[in-house]
């Protein structure tokens, strides 16, 4: 057990994290005024080769140190060879080694804010490959890391190759309730109006932890592979069947973790208005449209979605977050609240379970919108 009480809190924000760190400080001195959290500056400086260092600008000696990194900031861009670039999740994790490094065993406590956790989809082997998310998590334990946070990490298993290190895994679900309260005041959170999805059985348990505290039936979408052949690093599906309670005339919320191509969520969205939905809205966690935003633009215009529901805990770019369905979920507060609370040595028992916290907000949203 850590003794924080008189040690200053200190972010440091590697690059494309610095609006967070803004953000988190001015949340941290509305929760208690007499907490004092200073942001500290560290440069990556690059040399022509492409080599790279890391060079802390402010000291953090003795102080309870969280550094912010989004390993998908594709936003940061670097020259290497006279020829600029975007840094690749690789690159922004290297980054977070050379500060660790750079700090040098100076700070009181080193804690990691990631809210995308970095090689999160290469979780698991299953033929003869890597296993780069527990390398990495076991890499950062060795260098002294006391806590990592993330968000809505897509196997959160992945904890058990650090046992003896902290590890917290934040989910977004009154967050993402409490935005679509806001955009949308005719929605209902009961099973007569409204199902949860999944779109794969992968999926399933995200759903559930959405669906306990409404007390909403879910369905899922059942995927059947291809496993003979990998397209693009995964088998491609050939089956997609969904398995679940009736639609008709209900609105549909789909739940997933990260749209990467969304092709997906897109297919889901289709077949649960083809059964009657009555509106259909997604929510996601993270974002990489790594195909364009060009087929969400166009099932938008068909009707087949509403809205896109996703947080700002990584980055978006501009061309997402100008489209007519996007909605944004701030879940920059809940990371506040999380860094608050680890500094100051309060459990995270209430931060982690969202139960209480929903309960009140669809009581006061329902008072408020009675017919």
């Amino acid at each position: 057990m850590h003794d924080v009480s008189g040690v200053g809190l200190v972010l440091l924000p590697l690059p494309g994290t610095e609006w967070m760190a803004e953000k988190i400080k001015n949340y941290i001195s509305d929760i208690n005024p007499n907490i004092t959290s200073e942001i500290a500056q560290v440069e990556i400086i690059r040399f022509s080769s492409g080599d790279a260092k890391a060079m802390l600008m402010d000291s953090v000696r003795g102080k309870d140190v969280f550094i912010l990194v989004d390993v998908r900031n594709c936003d940061c861009n670097n020259d290497v060879c006279s020829r600029e670039r975007h840094l690749s999740p690789d690159e922004h994790f290297q980054n977070l080694i050379r500060t660790i490094s750079a700090i040098g065993g100076k700070a009181f406590r080193i804690n990691v804010i990631m809210p995308l956790l970095y090689a999160s989809r290469q979780d698991r082997k299953s033929y003869r490959e890597s296993l780069d998310c527990a390398i990495a998590l076991q890499f950062l334990e060795k260098l002294g890391v006391k806590n990592i946070v993330t968000l809505d990490v897509h196997d959160d298993r992945v904890q058990n190759a650090v046992p003896l290190l902290g590890f917290d895994n934040l989910t977004p679900i009154y967050q993402t309730i409490k935005a679509m309260c806001k955009h949308y005041s005719d929605i209902r959170f009961d099973s007569k109006s409204m199902v949860l999805i999944s779109p794969d059985l992968g999926g399933a348990n995200r759903v559930y932890m959405y669906a306990s505290p409404l007390s909403i039936d879910f369905g899922l979408f059942y995927k059947r592979r291809d496993h003979s052949i990998i397209v693009n690093g995964s088998n491609p599906i050939v089956e997609h069947k969904y398995i679940g309670p009736e639609l008709d005339c209900k609105d549909v919320l789909i739940i997933d973790d990260i749209i990467d191509s969304g092709k997906s969520i897109l297919e889901a969205a289709a077949q649960v208005k083809s059964l009657g939905a009555k509106r259909v809205f997604v929510g996601v966690t993270f974002c990489n449209f790594s195909n364009g935003i060009h087929s969400f633009n166009e099932a938008y215009s068909k009707g087949i979605f509403d809205a896109l529901f996703i947080s700002n805990a990584s980055y978006c770019n501009r061309e997402v977050v100008e489209a007519p369905w996007y909605r944004e979920v701030n879940v920059v507060k809940y990371i506040s609240l999380y860094v608050y609370s680890v500094s100051s040595g309060i459990s995270l028992a209430n931060i982690l379970d969202p139960k209480k916290k929903i309960t009140d907000l669809l009581g006061k949203y329902n008072l408020k919108h009675a017919d």
